[in-house]
């Protein structure tokens, strides 16, 4: 497989994070893919502290690879969580909604790895002051919380801007989009909604069976008036949202339609009255399958998709101006 920084930094065989989606990514998916040779990544936003040591050591009963756990820094547990990642010897932690600055020197002495995810440019260059040894540059066509800058746009930008590992988050589902990703100079890529149709993931069927019939325009962003806007795919739910946001909707009460709306459309399967939390992808993936195949289409793809670009720029040298030039 191809080795990148991003693959010596962490020990992983494919430059692939699995994004660490509440409710949906637990210690089944996380060590599956990490088995497999990515790096998965525990959703500890669900979790209270005990249900998240409980699914670290299921993690560890799993695989002896290395996997990592997400934390959302704006939870009022933020630091409890980070000193029990600490603790358990986790390899990495990803962040956001919040600065890990006054983690890292923690976090380095514990030989854990910290990755932010960013969305634009200056807040890429602020948290690689801080310390920290790679960014998830994560672009709007995400699921679930968003930016508002393109992943085809967003990823150069800050690529120029910093000297650590990129890695390419947003629009991306398989081996094309990894091949797309080192063309724009990132060292890796994350995906989310990929893995939610993956044979290891624990969400509803319900849940799955929308993510694997949406089309490329069935997901909607919401929540811009708050300012933490979110991915989702149009549901009751998202349709009501969006129209108490158009009647002028206080942040209070937008907040209190979403309360455990997540978690009513994963866990409970009511996927009219919950969030399904999806990225633009959806369009490229319709079938559940184990993660082990999901990182064999990777290994069996690439060859033929970099032979193909070997003989575009192959045709490029040979073609009329080149011919001209010789002459």
């Amino acid at each position: 497989m191809i080795e990148t920084r991003l693959t010596k930094l962490l020990n992983i065989r494919f430059p692939i994070l699995q994004g660490g989606m509440a409710w949906v990514s637990s210690s089944r998916l996380v060590a599956a893919v990490s088995n497999a040779g990515g790096l998965g990544v525990l959703g500890s936003g669900s979790m209270d502290l005990d249900h998240l040591r409980q699914e670290i050591h299921a993690i560890k009963a799993q695989t002896d690879k290395p996997f990592g756990v997400n934390i959302m820094l704006l939870m009022p547990n933020a630091a409890e969580i980070v000193d029990i990642c600490l603790k358990e010897r986790v390899a990495v932690v990803t962040t956001g909604a919040g600065n890990p600055g006054p983690y890292v020197k923690a976090c380095k002495e514990a030989g854990t790895k910290v990755i932010p995810v960013v969305s634009s440019v200056a807040l890429a260059k602020r948290l690689e002051r801080s310390g920290v040894d790679a960014l998830v540059a994560e672009g709007t066509e995400s699921g679930g919380h968003i930016g508002d800058i393109t992943t085809m746009v967003l990823i150069p930008q800050i690529v120029d801007a910093v000297s650590i590992p990129v890695i390419a988050a947003g629009g991306i589902a398989d081996a094309r989009g990894l091949v797309a990703a080192f063309a724009l100079g990132a060292e890796g890529i994350q995906m989310g909604t990929r893995f939610i149709l993956s044979r290891e993931c624990h969400a509803h069927p319900n849940y799955k069976k929308v993510v694997a019939q949406a089309k490329d325009r069935d997901t909607v962003a919401t929540g811009y008036s708050t300012g933490h806007p979110v991915r989702v795919i149009m549901n009751k739910l998202a349709k009501q949202y969006i129209e108490a946001e158009k009647k002028g909707a206080t942040p209070e009460q937008l907040d209190e339609m979403g309360r455990g709306a997540l978690r009513r459309a994963v866990v409970e399967g009511n996927t009219d009255d919950g969030t399904v939390m999806a990225g633009q992808v959806c369009g490229l993936i319709d079938t559940e399958e184990p993660v082990a195949n999901i990182f064999a289409r990777f290994e069996h793809d690439l060859p033929a998709i970099f032979a193909r670009l070997r003989g575009l720029f192959s045709e490029a040298k040979t073609g009329p101006a080149a011919a001209e030039n010789r002459n």
